[in-house]
């Protein structure tokens, strides 16, 4: 049995096309009209597809590359085939993205599972909600009292959408998501499994044990945000959490309540942000980072990978470590404590000698 191709080109373009599109300046006129079917990787661009080389590390694929045009800086133009249509670019990761973009439209937002239409006669909708025209929710969906859904939103099989919360058009509710105490603007995506709104952690010690604070703020989302699968997002407890407009986070990713996420950020999977926290704009996280309550982050701040943040991180400085520590330092740190090992090993050698 053939693979199943799950995403097949919408169109197929020209080289020339291409070049117009972005910019791109096409090496060898001759092959304006050369016909581009898909992209692919560099290591496994055939005939027909389109692949780009962003530096030295991969160039001697050009060699023998038998893709049908690439993108490519111009110094390494030159190696390219004689068959192979070369685009000179200063980007050519961006630019193979805006052709990719064009070629795979249905990539970029995810549909509806089942294929339907409207509401399904087997999804449960409260008799209050109001659905915009174009909205679709799917088998096994459920929508409670007061909820508002914004016209070309998806409900996918199986998500839950609790009473009086707010989604705007042409979002994406993954399926087995639940939203509750939410309110979110257009074109959000929340992936399968996403957990949006719940109990934020909120306990104190008391004479019987832990007493629960009541959790009665929100969660805004603002438009164009994205969330992986598995992410959970808590609410406030007296303020609201919030995800800034354009903000995309990764799968498995806990955001704990009163967080407050500004414009632009992007963070990486398997981050936890505890209570409070702020993050400034186009603040960038890498993996497992972790930080710790009431601790601001600075607009366009980067946290390397597996990053602990114990301190406030200034704007547009980068962070390393754990306990976090400004990325030189980190680095200088690392190197002296190598140098200490090194010079034991050293030792350890010469006196056995």
């Amino acid at each position: 049995m053939k693979d199943p191709d799950f995403f097949a080109p919408a169109r197929r373009i020209t080289a020339g096309e291409v070049a117009a599109l972005t910019g791109a300046e096409l090496l060898r006129v001759e092959h304006s009209d050369l016909m581009i079917e898909g992209v692919a990787a560099a290591s496994e661009g055939g005939g027909g597809m389109l692949i780009f080389i962003e530096g030295k590390r991969n160039a001697e694929i050009l060699d023998s590359t038998t893709a049908a045009a690439v993108f490519c800086k111009r110094e390494f133009a030159n190696r390219c085939p004689e068959h192979v249509a070369a685009l000179v670019v200063d980007k050519p990761q961006a630019a193979f993205a805006q052709i990719s973009r064009i070629l795979f439209p249905q990539a970029m937002r995810p549909g509806a599972t089942t294929g339907e239409t409207g509401i399904s006669p087997a999804a449960s909708v409260a008799s209050d909600a109001v659905l915009e025209d174009g909205v679709i929710v799917e088998p096994g969906a459920v929508i409670g009292a007061g909820v508002m859904v914004g016209r070309g939103t998806i409900i996918a099989p199986n998500a839950v959408v609790g009473s009086n919360t707010r989604i705007g058009r042409d979002c994406y509710v993954g399926p087995g998501s639940s939203v509750q105490c939410a309110m979110i603007g257009d074109r959000v995506i929340l992936h399968a499994g996403v957990r949006l709104g719940q109990d934020g952690f909120g306990y104190l010690p008391g004479p019987k044990g832990l007493e629960k604070l009541p959790q009665i703020g929100r969660v805004v989302v603002q438009d164009d945000v994205e969330i992986g699968a598995n992410t959970t997002v808590d609410r406030g407890a007296l303020v609201d959490t919030v995800i800034g407009q354009g903000t995309k986070i990764d799968n498995l990713v806990q955001i704990a309540h009163n967080v407050r996420i500004g414009r632009g950020c992007v963070i990486a999977g398997h981050c936890g942000l505890s209570g409070s926290v702020t993050l400034g704009d186009f603040v960038m996280l890498g993996g497992r980072v972790g930080i710790a309550d009431h601790i601001n982050i600075g607009t366009g701040a980067q946290l390397a990978a597996s990053s602990g943040v114990m301190n406030d991180v200034p704007a547009g400085e980068r962070w390393a470590g754990s306990p976090a520590q400004p990325i030189r330092e980190a680095f200088r740190e690392l190197a002296a404590l190598r140098g200490l090992v090194d010079g034991k090993r050293k030792k350890s050698r010469d006196g056995d000698e």
